[in-house]
């Protein structure tokens, strides 16, 4: 339930990114890209980005641990930008998915992501059983 949560939470922070025209980030449907080719290629896109932060994303983020501690984390910011800019990679291979026209948008784009991300985060936590009151 978790993960199917993250791929819709994603999709949705990836559409809000896709509506900002400066960012140059797009997404190219299914064909024949109507709204619910548009709205599936969103959940796929979501699917990707979810498995390669999980995947790719915590082994870059091990490996690049000395870097985190040296940048005081702002290495972060990049490798959020390189695994966005993964999955528009992956994705664009099969002839639909993310298009990141530049690397620094898309750190931008992954920034705004990120952000998203934490608000739905914070909003969707399941509450503790101490804090609630019957």
């Amino acid at each position: 339930m978790r993960f199917i949560i993250r791929v819709v939470v994603n999709a949705f922070a990836i559409w809000v990114v896709t509506l900002i025209p400066v960012l140059q980030v797009t997404v190219r449907a299914f064909p024949p890209g109507e709204t619910l080719q548009l709205v599936l290629t969103l959940l796929a896109v979501g699917a990707i980005f979810a498995l390669v932060n999980t995947i790719i994303g915590t082994v870059v983020k091990i490996v690049a641990f000395p870097l985190y501690i040296i940048t005081f984390g702002l290495i972060g910011f990049l490798i959020n930008g390189f695994l966005l800019w993964l999955t528009a990679w992956i994705t664009s291979s099969f002839g639909w998915g993310l298009a990141v026209e530049s690397f620094w948008w898309g750190v931008l784009a992954a920034l705004i992501i990120s952000i998203i991300n934490g608000i739905f985060g914070f909003i969707l936590r399941p509450q503790s059983k101490r804090s609630r009151r019957d």
